[in-house]
């Protein structure tokens, strides 16, 4: 991506040298990336990781805050914690125009930057849980080890890769703003969980291609995408599909259990967003087989 001379947000919070016993919290797009990699690695059943680390989490919960971690931090992390903010100052930028033709006001999130643990109005939640969005706070979580993940488990690399993955759960503060996500969140309260799961699979959908939204817009703006990115971020969005990680983990994948979408619904959904660039596209306006 081309990002050189492009302005940094302020919505950032750094928590990197705050360490802190934490349960697991509400997953976003990396949630099931690190416990499918965890399944993978260990061998085991997908929903005996997935009890394992709510059950470690909440052992964690119970214990006193650690002392703040003085460490210095790498050229690295440093370099990607200078891209995330740039990232981010590009939502805001895109949606704010968005949401004025659509006669609205855009609201930005704030993304907290953590390592290892973090306290979210949500809940606790470790790093193993990926990046996340609360709607509690409207603030989106992140551990830039997983973009380290990404690369060196899922072969998913990349600038735009890693762009999609914040752009992803920005998408899920739009859903926020519009009252998708907390309508979502009602439907599935009242269903079953295999339905439920269904419901999850369309805001993760949605949430997709509106990161393939604010990308279409960031490029005609700017002109920040380069020969390759959009390559990159498919290539993330198809090694994230629910299918491939389960796969992955355990040789086979259960539908029933799907809850982001799998690897072609996923590429799918954020190629879209980037070729229309159109908010009217609506998941939840389509049958379940045009996902």
């Amino acid at each position: 991506m081309r990002l050189n001379g492009r302005r940094e947000s302020n919505n950032v919070e750094d928590r990197r040298r705050m360490g802190r016993g934490a349960k697991a919290g509400i997953g976003g797009l990396g949630a099931i990336v690190v416990i499918a990699l965890m399944t993978f690695m260990s061998g085991g059943n997908l929903g005996d990781v997935i009890g394992n680390v709510i059950q470690q989490g909440a052992l964690n919960g119970l214990q006193e805050e650690r002392a703040p971690q003085q460490r210095e931090f790498t050229a690295e992390e440093e370099e990607l914690a200078k891209f995330s903010r740039q990232i981010l100052a590009g939502t805001e930028d895109v949606w704010t125009k968005v949401f004025q033709q659509m006669g609205r006001k855009y609201t930005p999130p704030t993304l907290v930057l953590y390592t290892g643990g973090v306290q979210s109005a949500c809940g606790s939640a470790t790093s193993a849980v990926g990046p996340f969005y609360c709607s509690g706070d409207q603030k989106l979580y992140l551990d830039l080890s997983f973009f380290t993940t990404m690369k060196r488990q899922l072969g998913a690399s990349g600038d735009f890769a890693y762009a999609y993955v914040i752009a992803h759960e920005v998408g899920h503060h739009v859903e926020h703003l519009l009252g998708i996500l907390s309508e979502g969140h009602s439907m599935m309260s009242r269903m079953s969980k295999a339905e439920a799961n269904k419901v999850s699979v369309r805001l993760e959908l949605l949430a997709d291609y509106y990161a393939g939204v604010w990308a279409h817009y960031d490029d005609a703006e700017y002109n920040s995408l380069e020969d390759g990115d959009i390559e990159e971020a498919i290539n993330c969005a198809e090694k994230i599909g629910d299918n491939y990680l389960q796969e992955k983990a355990q040789g086979y994948s259960q539908p029933e259990l799907f809850t982001h979408g799998t690897s072609a619904q996923r590429m799918k959904w954020l190629k879209m967003g980037i070729e229309k660039g159109d908010m009217s596209i609506n998941t939840f306006d389509v049958s379940e087989s045009d996902l």
